[in-house]
């Protein structure tokens, strides 16, 4: 990962230290030239506070494509907040405790001890993670039935076969205030959480804030924060066994309840489910695959109604020991959003993205990183009641842009459900 860029107004100046660490893969002298100069010009507009933030009409439809890599698979959160103080065994194997539950109490338990132990993760006040990543997604405009082999259904491709590369840096102190940054492609988005509310920052919108309250970071939970997926997991249940890659695992599942749901829902947009499994080896204990599904039903001014299905499967590798403790270094994340209902003639939408990540750094307990270090931006659009939570400055698509089929720098905020689509698909049925 490089960390240091040549200046580029001076030749003869300091080299500039990144925020976010560029994989050297970026770098070289086999990679395309026109990546490169896209790649410096925007390094040169972030080191620029100066500079405006290009309008959302301008974008092209790879842009809107990686828009909506960077807000689906960049910074999702998780379904339900984890406690602070919470002990990451404080529920203990009750007799009257279902089967089901007791048995994910026994898996967690076991999750702990294989992680380092119970002592060595409550040690850890404070950690950072710098990895790389490589995103590729493509978009499917499906026929009124679903399939995606008719001779009229069109694709479009983001990253080509190598894809997008990129690099990220995470900071945490406790699982309630954390901040990621990210980079792909020269596009950067910012996330965090300070405790009170979890907020994101995008070259495309407005700083906003998420529904409800603060939820930890997925990508964390990525095998990078032990006690946090403890923590998530004490209150799911054991659904049984299935083989993951070759290795034998227990299931765990957990539901955000009815209430958690609403908290998040607004008037355009209602939560109807969001699910997250654990596999845990039996083998070694370990996290192995980490799975969730979100299902959203978009209203708009008519009877009609729109449905978004997110899944993300992420598949967590190379476990190695960090002071006492063992943190997952590669992995790979499947994504897929399903679009369908709506009016007849708007057919159905797949889009499919990946990410395939690795730590090149972590360590614990960062002196001087103080709560300061984990404040929301000035320009946060904090939510009004009755108000979404986001800026909606993004232009409905005309007929002539027929796919992508939704606003994807909407879709690509915050959280999926952060943002209300409804004005886009009023806005469709009218062009």
């Amino acid at each position: 990962m490089r960390k240091l860029s040549a200046n580029l107004d001076r030749e003869d100046g300091l080299d500039t230290v990144l925020e976010v660490p560029i994989p050297e893969e970026m770098f070289s002298s086999g990679g395309n030239s026109r990546s490169h100069k896209s790649l410096y010009t925007n390094m040169k507009a972030w080191m620029r506070s100066h500079v405006d933030r290009p309008a959302p009409s301008s974008l092209g439809r790879e842009a809107e494509l990686l828009q909506l890599m960077l807000g689906v698979i960049g910074a999702p959160l998780v379904p339900l907040p984890v406690q602070a103080q919470k002990s990451i065994i404080s529920h203990h194997i009750k007799a009257e405790d279902p089967i089901e539950a007791s048995m994910a109490k026994y898996i967690i338990q076991q999750y702990i001890a294989a992680s380092g132990g119970e002592q060595a993760l409550n040690s850890v006040n404070s950690m950072y993670a710098i990895g790389k990543v490589r995103m590729t997604a493509s978009e499917v405009l499906l026929t009124a039935n679903g399939n995606d082999t008719g001779p009229t259904n069109k694709k479009v491709t983001k990253g080509g076969r190598g894809g997008e590369m990129g690099g990220f840096v995470l900071w945490q102190k406790k699982p309630d205030l954390w901040c990621l940054e990210l980079v792909v492609a020269g596009r950067k988005i910012s996330a965090g959480s300070d405790g009170k509310v979890a907020w994101r920052q995008t070259p495309w919108h407005q700083s906003h804030a998420s529904r409800g309250p603060p939820r930890p970071l997925r990508r964390a939970l990525q095998g990078l924060d032990p006690r946090s997926t403890a923590s998530l997991f004490s209150d799911a249940v054991c659904l049984g066994e299935k083989a993951v890659n070759g290795e034998d695992c227990f299931v765990l599942r957990l539901d955000a309840q009815a209430a958690a749901l609403r908290a998040r829902s607004s008037g355009g947009v209602e939560i109807i489910r969001h699910s997250v499994w654990g596999y845990f080896s039996q083998r070694t204990g370990l996290l192995v695959q980490l799975e969730d599904s979100l299902l959203l039903r978009i209203k708009s001014a008519s009877e009609e109604s729109a449905y978004w299905e997110t899944t993300m499967e992420s598949f967590v590798e190379d476990y190695r020991p960090i002071d006492g403790i063992y943190i997952a270094h590669a992995g790979r994340t499947a994504a897929s959003l399903f679009r369908f209902g709506g009016s007849d003639d708007d057919g159905h939408t797949r889009t499919r993205m990946e990410e395939a990540w690795a730590v090149e750094e972590v360590d614990f307990n960062i002196r001087g990183l103080s709560v300061d270090c984990f404040l929301p931006p000035g320009d946060l659009e904090e939510e009004k009641p009755g108000c979404d939570a986001m800026v909606n400055s993004a232009r409905p698509p005309t007929r002539a842009q027929a796919l992508p089929r939704i606003g994807h720098s909407k879709v690509a905020a915050l959280d999926v459900e952060d943002s209300d689509p409804t004005h886009e698909e009023d806005g469709r049925r009218r062009s």
